[in-house]
């Protein structure tokens, strides 16, 4: 897998974003957005999460999105290597960018919903 490849599995209305398919939670916040286009969203989140947490060494951002409600439920976070521990101040960080106003609202701009989310 190149460098700019991520996975990207679809099951049950679950769109799940990952670097090689390993779907692991180690650190994880979630919040809820309008709909929208699955796919363009979840590349936006692990982008701004990726920023955000870049600092953790062996972070790998995951994303996963399910429709519930009229909405999009979204789990945000990733797998950490070896026994690396997210601290408080990681799992803040990843708070803050899935509620920074300018983020949710770049995000549904980005994602418009089309046939394809």
């Amino acid at each position: 897998m190149s460098r700019h490849e991520w996975h990207i599995r679809r099951e049950n209305g679950v769109l799940t974003l990952s670097r090689d398919g390993n779907e692991r939670f180690d650190i994880a916040a979630e919040t809820e957005l309008p709909m929208m286009a699955r796919g363009r969203l979840a590349q936006q989140i692990r982008q701004d999460i990726w920023r955000a947490l870049q600092g953790l060494r062996g972070f790998r951002p995951v994303v996963r999105i399910r429709e519930e409600g009229g909405a999009l439920m979204v789990t945000a976070g990733g797998r950490l290597d070896d026994a690396r521990v997210a601290t408080p101040v990681h799992k803040e960080r990843l708070n803050a960018v899935l509620n920074d106003p300018a983020n949710r609202s770049r995000w549904q701009r980005f994602a418009r919903r089309t046939a394809h989310g």
